[in-house]
């Protein structure tokens, strides 16, 4: 809030420094020049000339006289001089901030598509224009994916409610030509997927809710218990589920992370369909990273190729390896709820693609701070 006072310029400021320590400076030269004056024997002063020795002879008193009027005039210029030349090079030195501040004043605007581009000596100026850039690359993108989420999300809550708005009015208009049992199985799954769209944001809001965690966990144990409720649904699919479950304990939400858990089995299940010649596989392990320490919870499964890029997107909302959700089971949030989870607890997800010669599909990497690294902390 603003303290009502009179706003001065910090080019002003600046300046008035600049002057006020040119003068000081100059004042404490001629005040010990006055003093080194004053130790001057007093006897007058003869001439260099015995020729001249009618003319007027000048003693200390009069030299000290002299010097303290010429001091006024000397600090006078040395103020002058202050002011005009403090007043240039403030100008000077402030110009990067002028900048920034311009990129400030258009990015509150909403138009955060600007950027300072300070080039130049790499000072603390360039330093503070190059992190006021990084921090509106971040916002830039955070604010255009909350932008694809929220139009994402409203489009899949559209549709189920437009299919049960057109179901209805087709059996208003004609009544006694439905097929009741029908139109009930179709209102009904078109209504489950809406509320189960509803649930699924209701999670990924949950998720990213939380802000303080702190119950012992073991991704080993929590990843054991999900494979064995996975079993069923791998032979249905035909899946070769491996696993490799070494202690991996951390400190959580355990609720959250086995929700992450199943959600990485899942996808490794549902979505495999892997490269030509190649064996459905799904394999997960746990345990500690040798050079860190910390703990690791990896997911992989045979499946689709995909490209790097398409596979760095692939936790956004409502997003598949090929693009948009479509009318297939699921709805596009499983890997950015475990994106959201992986955040709260402090971690990195990281989605790697795999190539076709192995199959195809993902290798997600979970890597949490390990429980004896945030109990020293």
């Amino acid at each position: 809030m603003s303290d009502g006072g009179v706003r001065v310029s910090a080019r002003l400021r600046l300046t008035l420094g600049y002057a006020g320590f040119l003068v000081v400076a100059g004042l404490a030269v001629l005040v010990g020049v006055y003093a080194v004056l004053r130790y001057v024997p007093d006897y007058p002063l003869t001439a260099a000339n015995p020729g001249d020795l009618g003319q007027p002879i000048a003693a200390r008193g009069q030299i000290l006289e002299a010097v303290v009027r010429m001091s006024a005039g000397v600090l006078l210029v040395l103020a002058v001089i202050g002011l005009v030349g403090g007043w240039i090079l403030a100008g000077w030195v402030l110009r990067p901030l002028n900048r920034i501040n311009d990129a400030v004043l258009i990015a509150a605007t909403g138009r955060l598509g600007h950027r300072v581009a300070l080039s130049g000596r790499n000072d603390e100026f360039r330093q503070l224009a190059d992190a006021f850039d990084h921090m509106l690359d971040r916002l830039q993108d955070a604010f255009e994916a909350q932008e694809r989420f929220a139009a994402n999300a409203s489009h899949e809550l559209r549709t189920p409610l437009a299919v049960n708005a057109t179901l209805l009015d087709v059996a208003r208009r004609d009544p006694e030509g439905q097929h009741y049992p029908r139109l009930l199985e179709r209102l009904d799954l078109t209504n489950a997927r809406a509320i189960g769209l509803t649930e699924a944001l209701l999670r990924l809001a949950d998720a990213n809710a939380v802000t303080a965690v702190s119950e012992p966990a073991d991704l080993a144990e929590i990843a054991r218990g999900v494979l064995v409720e996975g079993e069923e649904e791998a032979r249905r699919r035909g899946v070769r589920l491996e696993h490799g479950l070494t202690p991996a304990p951390t400190v959580g939400d355990t609720a959250l992370l086995t929700q992450l858990t199943e959600n990485l089995v899942r996808n490794a299940l549902c979505h495999n369909t892997p490269v030509e010649g190649t064996t459905t596989t799904a394999r997960v392990t746990t345990g500690r990273d040798q050079s860190t320490g910390d703990t690791v919870l990896r997911v992989e499964n045979t499946g689709p190729v995909y490209t790097p890029e398409t596979a760095s997107r692939l936790h956004e909302p409502f997003l598949r390896g090929a693009g948009r959700i479509g009318s297939g089971p699921g709805h596009g949030l499983g890997l950015a709820l475990v994106a959201r989870v992986v955040r709260v607890h402090g971690g990195t997800l990281d989605l790697l693609p795999r190539g076709a010669d192995q199959g195809g599909g993902l290798t997600v990497t979970v890597t949490l701070p390990a429980r004896d690294a945030r109990q020293s902390s």
